[in-house]
């Protein structure tokens, strides 16, 4: 059985140039080619491929958007990310919405036709630049978390209140205590999570919950 594919891609000649390489391919078919997201969303249930290459990017619709709404209407299907966008925050959209892998359009098509084969094995294909951004984002998440446990049980508490926007008078308020004391508290939180100000140590404290 050959391995069903579908291609979601805006840009005609790459959309072509995945096509050509896919049919080529003995032991894969390229069942469906859409140039827009209106018509993915509406036939691609019906033909229930294997695999969907799908581009982020479209001049209609969001391709995260598509496979957020796809994957639970199509269990069957595994959808790979293929685009030119880089930055985290459509990396991490993307796995969230339900993608099983994400490549870069500059990468080889012979990359791309392993990255189909792996991934309709049940695998999680990505760009080395991708998997490389992937563990970076967890290594700093791990790091994060372990400064964070450095904190007494009073200090998250001050931080909390903090990154809810008090003030350092309504926080003491709060606490029963004066304002020297939680300056001193905020003083201990600043050292230990490594920052010099109020908006970097909420972003460690938001990162991590």
């Amino acid at each position: 059985m050959k391995i069903r594919v579908a291609i979601v891609e805006d840009d005609k000649n790459y959309n072509q140039a995945l096509k050509n390489i896919i049919d080529f391919q003995h032991d894969m078919e390229c069942v469906a080619q859409f140039f827009n997201g209106k018509n993915a969303l509406q036939k691609l249930e019906a033909l229930e491929p294997d695999v969907v290459l799908m581009d982020i990017q479209l001049q209609d619709l969001s391709g995260i958007d598509i496979v957020f709404k796809l994957t639970e209407l199509m269990p069957g299907t595994t959808f790979v990310m293929c685009t030119s966008f880089e930055n985290d925050e459509k990396i991490f959209s993307a796995l969230r919405a339900g993608a099983s892998g994400y490549l870069v359009k500059g990468d080889p098509l012979d990359k791309i036709i392993q990255a189909i084969q792996e991934a309709h094995k049940g695998g999680a294909p990505m760009s080395f630049a991708i998997a490389k951004r992937v563990l970076q984002h967890f290594q700093e998440t791990k790091v994060q978390v372990q400064t964070l446990l450095l904190l007494t049980v009073t200090e998250k508490e001050v931080l909390e209140l903090l990154a809810q926007g008090l003030l350092y008078k309504e926080i003491a308020d709060k606490k029963n205590v004066t304002i020297d004391t939680i300056k001193k508290h905020i003083g201990n939180i600043y050292r230990k999570l490594q920052v010099s100000n109020k908006i970097e140590a909420i972003n460690k404290f938001n990162t991590k919950n």
